[in-house]
């Protein structure tokens, strides 16, 4: 018999860092996999996974500094 989860849907929220790659630029695939392959296990056990990434470094301006097309405020 299957181990019942505690929870029917849970929300899990990571850092939008968490999926990029070396050197902290862009999406990597192979961290959206590794994700993934971590939540696959919940998902099987009928748990509805809501994933919300971060992106706060990008829109507080940090990786954006000094582009002259867009402004902090």
């Amino acid at each position: 018999m299957a181990h019942k989860p505690a929870y029917r849907r849970v929300v899990l929220k990571i850092t939008g860092e968490s999926l990029s790659g070396p050197g902290g630029e862009c999406v990597d695939s192979g961290a959206v996999e590794a994700v993934a392959n971590e939540l696959r296990p919940v998902v099987e056990m009928g748990v509805e996974v809501a994933l919300v990434i971060g992106g706060g470094n990008i829109l507080r301006g940090r990786d954006l500094r000094g582009n002259p097309h867009v402004q902090r405020v």
